[in-house]
């Protein structure tokens, strides 16, 4: 049966929704929110095809509505395989060939493709080998699974502790997400988003074109789809630091800092803000960077004097 698509609702595979007069299909599972809805989001949903059955079968095949710039509507039409957790924790490396196969053909690899038509374009792709691109996508879906998860406890349970990293989509704000910084008299929030095996901490506003930037290897690049930092806002303070942070000076000094990611090879990557042109901007430091960094302005800034986010 075909229902109404509705926001705060679990969708599960195999469900079919109609919104705005067309139909949709499941792609990913996950608990529906009112800013995203079956067309804002071809990660999660795949359009069905306007006339003719809409059945999965070799007679009835959906029309390529391919743009050039991501997976065809047909390509993501496959039929996408539940992925155990224990097998996506493996890494795409530690499959063998037979199941990389199954999930290539079957599907498995749909929602992460979306992902990547979607904006999440690897950073130098045509450098890398088909297998690197496919451990890349394995790895972002990897996290989006982890990310509507915690969403889903967020909502369901509201998450534990006073913080928590939920999933958001475009221009809007949560309106308890955590003011990271300011500039030209508007909030700036944190966020995070994967990219190239990293989960990379950056900056989301409503100004922005996509609603979210990171910073990465002196670049700074813009995501429509992102984690975002919410809580109470007393649940965070700010401590000065420069150079390099220095983890276990603050943990100390009685301070626990807020991880917000990671870099490819695991080196975590804390949450600053740092002054830079009149504003106050969040970022990232790790113990294997000389400063701070923060995206800004189509690149990224390092900055020596800074604060690190911990938890009050």
């Amino acid at each position: 049966m075909v229902y109404q698509w509705e926001p705060q609702v679990q969708y599960n595979i195999g469900a079919v929704v109609e919104y705005g007069g067309h139909k949709y299909r499941i792609i990913q599972p996950h608990q529906s929110l009112s800013n995203w809805t079956p067309p804002d989001t071809p990660a999660l949903w795949s359009r069905l095809p306007e006339e003719g059955c809409w059945e999965p079968h070799p007679e009835c095949q959906p029309p390529d509505f391919h743009d050039g710039k991501g997976p065809s509507h047909s390509e993501q039409e496959r039929v996408h395989q539940e992925v155990p957790n224990e097998e996506q924790k493996k890494g795409w490396h530690g499959l063998d060939e037979h199941r990389k196969k199954e999930l290539e053909m079957g599907g498995g690899l749909a929602v992460g493709l979306a992902l990547l038509g979607g904006g999440y374009l690897a950073y130098k792709g045509h450098q890398k080998s088909e297998e690197e691109k496919k451990a890349q996508i394995w790895s972002l879906q990897g996290w989006l699974r982890d990310a509507q998860a915690r969403t889903d406890e967020f909502y369901q349970q509201g998450g534990r502790g006073n913080l928590a990293w939920i999933l958001n989509k475009g221009r809007h704000i949560p309106e308890n997400a955590i003011v990271g910084g300011h500039e030209h008299g508007k909030n700036l929030y944190i966020c995070r988003a994967f990219h190239e095996g990293g989960l990379q901490v950056g900056k989301a506003s409503s100004v922005f074109n996509e609603g979210g930037v990171i910073g990465y290897k002196h670049h700074e690049i813009p995501f429509g789809t992102y984690e975002i930092l919410v809580g109470k806002p007393d649940a965070v303070r700010w401590v000065e630091s420069s150079g390099t942070i220095n983890v276990e000076s603050l943990k100390s000094r009685g301070y626990e800092p807020i991880e917000g990611g990671h870099e490819d090879n695991g080196t975590p990557l804390y949450v600053v803000q740092a002054p830079y042109n009149n504003g106050v901007h969040p970022g990232k430091a790790s113990t294997g960077l000389p400063s701070a960094f923060i995206p800004y302005d189509g690149s990224e800034k390092a900055v020596k004097e800074y604060r690190v986010a911990v938890k009050a």
